[in-house]
């Protein structure tokens, strides 16, 4: 379901679209919950092409909607559409289902064992919350929705407000491919409005909900769905400040490269990124504010991707010159601010208040006591970063453990900004970053959020799933008795 678009407004979804978009849903869910995996691949596949021939059409939309440039958002479409292919790969190859075969065992001890074979299973309709900063790649054709497709979940997005004649097209376009290579019609669907979202939130036939955005709203609809008549799952992405530390080793070595890395890293996009770093830790003495104030005075100002954005980062850049103890080294197209850890640890709940956009706080520290403190003040992240040399290895492995402790993402001697697309990737973290922080909402396991184990006991082969049967039609990877095989099994 899909509201008409208009170049300057989308209407909200009227309480009967909705109906009709979750009833359609619903009864997808079935068919496209337990169509074979290679089957359901194809679907994917077909979506990540209508997309990719579609980009021409939909990369001006974008433009015109969220002021980011073209090279950026034809990228994004590239990284959407591969994720889709990927998420297919997995699902074809076998691993998304995660088969386990224990097969009987009278002799096992101390009691028989029977036979056991588990699978993930789809929850059922999934509502996405789209984000605004990345118009594909985290929004209607983002992350959430391709995991809960690969997962086998029919989806439901929410659009955001930021680009809703993008995101009506950009439905449009996949419910076409779906329907054309065969899917079951409810697949996928749009609704628009922020009440609508809430209400379909609460509806009992929403069976889970991801979500990027602020902490207040992600909060706000966590609640929302963890107090239902029957709670389900929320996973959302709030809020980061992806703290960067700095050895005074790894500043003698390559200081004046750390210090371009970090103003390109934390201007990147109009610091518009969830991984934009916020702070960056330098030993006292470090030397490097005229090359920083520098490098941040040159960025080049550009437009932020609406006005409400905008307001909340002059709203939020004002709050933060304020603060006592902060002093401004540089402004203009990137804001560079500097404090101490003495003063950031009197006023931490108001310097450590994500402020999103190009604005970043260098922080001094004097001693090793300070740069351990400094990292202890901070909550959850999405990622956390050390910039050391090989003779910092003692204070590594004191910091890494304590870094691991709140981020969900260690990088050493790199810069946060550019999540890779993969299997070991792991894009989430301890609360306010992430609600649920044992899961991804980026690479393959990010369908696990939208699956749920079961075990099917000494069943004869006739009534298991496909996936589950002794001769393995589908071919797909499986773990009987301990080892990985493609092959079938014996009773």
């Amino acid at each position: 379901m899909t509201p008409a678009p208009d170049p300057s407004s989308v209407a909200d979804t009227t309480p009967a679209e909705l109906e009709q978009a979750l009833a359609a849903a619903t009864a997808a869910a079935p068919a496209f919950g337990t169509a074979e995996p290679a089957v359901r691949a194809g679907w994917i596949r077909a979506v990540a092409d209508a997309l990719d021939a579609a980009s021409a059409e939909l990369v001006p939309i974008a433009m015109r909607e969220s002021s980011l440039p073209e090279a950026r958002l034809t990228g994004e479409v590239a990284r959407s559409t591969g994720q889709l292919r990927m998420f297919a790969d997995v699902l074809e190859e076998g691993s998304l289902l995660e088969v386990v075969i224990d097969t009987k065992d009278p002799q096992a001890k101390p009691v028989p064992r029977p036979d056991l074979r588990r699978v993930l299973v789809p929850l059922g309709p999934v509502l996405v919350f789209a984000a605004s900063n990345f118009p594909f790649a985290f929004s209607v054709c983002g992350g959430d929705t391709a995991s809960a497709l690969a997962a086998g979940c029919p989806v439901i997005v929410k659009a955001h407000p930021g680009h809703p004649e993008l995101s009506v097209r950009t439905a449009e376009v996949m419910i076409e491919a779906l329907a054309a290579a065969g899917a079951p019609e409810g697949t996928f669907g749009l609704i628009s409005g922020f009440d609508v979202g809430v209400t379909a939130l609460k509806d009992p036939r929403i069976t889970a909900a991801g979500f990027t955005g602020s902490v207040p709203a992600g909060k706000a609809l966590h609640e929302i769905a963890v107090t239902r008549p029957e709670p389900i799952p929320f996973y959302g992405e709030l809020g980061s400040l992806n703290p960067v530390f700095v050895t005074r080793a790894a500043i003698d070595a390559r200081g004046k490269d750390i210090a371009t890395g970090y103003v390109g890293s934390f201007s990147l996009g109009v610091g518009q990124f969830c991984t934009k770093p916020g702070l960056l830790f330098l030993p006292a003495g470090h030397g490097l504010q005229d090359q920083l104030s520098e490098a941040a005075g040159g960025v080049a100002e550009a437009p932020m991707l609406n006005d409400r954005i905008k307001d909340g980062f002059t709203s939020g850049l004002g709050r933060l010159e304020k603060i006592d103890g902060i002093r401004v080294w540089a402004s203009g197209g990137a804001t560079l601010l500097q404090t101490t850890v003495p003063e950031l640890l009197a006023r931490r709940d108001e310097i450590l208040e994500e402020c999103f956009g190009p604005v970043s706080i260098v922080v001094e520290y004097g001693s090793h006591d300070e740069l351990v403190q400094a990292l202890e003040a901070f909550e959850g992240n999405l990622t956390a970063t050390l910039h050391a040399e090989e003779s910092d290895a003692e204070l590594a492995q004191e910091l890494l453990p304590k870094l691991t402790a709140r981020a969900g993402r260690v990088l050493w001697n790199g810069w946060p900004t550019g999540v890779a697309v993969s299997w070991a990737q792991h894009h989430g973290g301890p609360f306010p970053s992430s609600v649920g922080s044992i899961h991804t909402s980026v690479g393959v396991t990010a369908a696990r959020r939208f699956q749920r184990p079961v075990a099917y006991q000494d069943a004869p082969d006739a009534v298991l799933p496909d996936v589950l049967k002794d001769s393995n039609p589908a071919g797909i990877s499986r773990r009987v008795n301990g080892t990985v095989t493609t092959g079938e099994v014996s009773r």
